[in-house]
């Protein structure tokens, strides 16, 4: 066991994640220090609030604090922008939610007032429940978990591959075979069901 520096600089991210989960607090800090930078630049290209990048960001070490040890052996940078892209889908629902309620309040009519989500927010939202998280239940375990980390959780193909352990040329074929499958699967959800989110 090799000794664990005050300062935390030349441990890797395994060694300051593996203290972390024995509660370690210079070693989180040393991990933040480390990451929070890039995590804080990537954050604010996908979010333009400054104050709910910083409360990700926050979140996002609190979680690792609290779960570091169920980090097992992939890379780290993957490990915590899947915490952090998750966080901030969220947080921006959460947002969307108040902000929905704050209109429908003064206007007096939720459903008039209420902003239609983007697209981007519907594809989010799908994939956790409701018609697009049915039709996700149809297509293969690794086809499903390339989309997750490609959509939901925002990585590039090279962070997917690294956090699935696969090439990232298999991270480009299963994410194109997975969204003809995702739309295969939604054909027949409409066909079984009549036009998705309808009514009856």
């Amino acid at each position: 066991m090799s000794h664990l520096h005050p300062s935390g600089d030349d441990r890797s991210d395994e060694a300051l994640l593996r203290a972390v989960a024995q509660g370690d607090t210079a070693a989180l800090a040393a991990f933040y220090d480390r990451h929070a930078g890039w995590l804080l630049a990537r954050l604010s290209r996908r979010c333009p609030d400054a104050e709910t990048v910083r409360e990700v960001v926050q979140d996002t070490f609190v979680t690792v604090w609290r779960s570091a040890a169920a980090h097992r052996g992939v890379e780290a940078g993957g490990w915590l922008w899947v915490i952090a892209a998750r966080r901030l889908v969220d947080a921006q629902r959460t947002r969307a939610r108040t902000e929905r309620a704050k209109a429908a309040e003064q206007a007096g009519d939720a459903r008039w007032t209420a902003p239609a989500p983007s697209a981007e927010d519907r594809v989010l939202a799908g994939l956790e429940y409701g018609d697009v998280g049915a039709a996700l239940d149809r297509i293969s375990p690794e086809l499903r978990e390339v989309l997750r980390a490609t959509v939901v959780d925002g990585l590039t193909t090279r962070e997917a591959a690294r956090l699935l352990g696969i090439p990232e040329g298999t991270v480009k074929t299963r994410a194109m075979r997975a969204r003809r499958e995702l739309r295969a699967a939604l054909d027949r959800l409409v066909a079984e069901n009549g036009p998705l989110g309808g009514t009856a």
